[in-house]
């Protein structure tokens, strides 16, 4: 599967401008304006600086000088900033790691450029080299354009949880095989 920004070099800018890497502290209140934009039950803040370590928290940021459609949401003057993010850990279990993709978002600004799927991909790649071989991730019944970007990723609905969400919405809970992913 080729993955533009998942290789070598990964940190250099694409053509679009944006680039994704490891997200720093100073990078929270960004993430954090974007969960609230994007989620009806935002996480809080806390829980953000919580996992700011695990292995793969990372963030789109523009890095062009072409302001943003809404230069009042970029972090910068010059239209520059956090523009998406990616929050992903791996838990040991007896050789078969579990990584669980915690929660992903773009500004809304920023939706429909590929954005989320590099972030995703990116974020697949880190808990590979952490040793997960398999991701789950959880994601509401009812966003049909996540759930078409997870199965064109090669995830599966492997069950739906009933009432997950405190709104009472279920949630389905996506797999995906690592191993076949990068062979795919």
């Amino acid at each position: 599967m080729t993955t533009p920004q998942g290789g070598a070099g990964a940190d250099a800018p694409a053509p679009d401008g944006v680039r994704i890497r490891e997200a720093r502290q100073a990078d929270l209140l960004s993430v954090y304006r974007i969960e609230k934009t994007v989620f009806p039950q935002p996480w809080p803040y806390a829980a953000f600086e919580r996992l700011l370590d695990a292995p793969a928290f990372l963030v789109a940021e523009r890095t062009t000088d072409e302001p943003t459609v809404d230069p009042a949401a970029a972090d910068h003057e010059d239209g520059s900033g956090v523009v998406g993010y990616v929050v992903g850990d791996a838990t040991p279990n007896h050789g078969r790691d579990i990584g669980h993709v915690k929660d992903i978002a773009v500004r809304p600004d920023a939706q429909g450029d590929g954005v989320g799927r590099r972030l995703l991909r990116r974020s697949l790649h880190h808990l590979a080299s952490r040793g997960a071989s398999v991701v789950r991730l959880e994601v509401r019944a009812g966003n049909e354009r996540a759930q078409r970007l997870y199965s064109s990723e090669g995830f599966e609905a492997v069950r739906k949880e009933p009432r997950y969400y405190d709104d009472g919405e279920a949630a389905y809970v996506m797999a995906l095989e690592l191993g076949e992913w990068i062979r795919g």
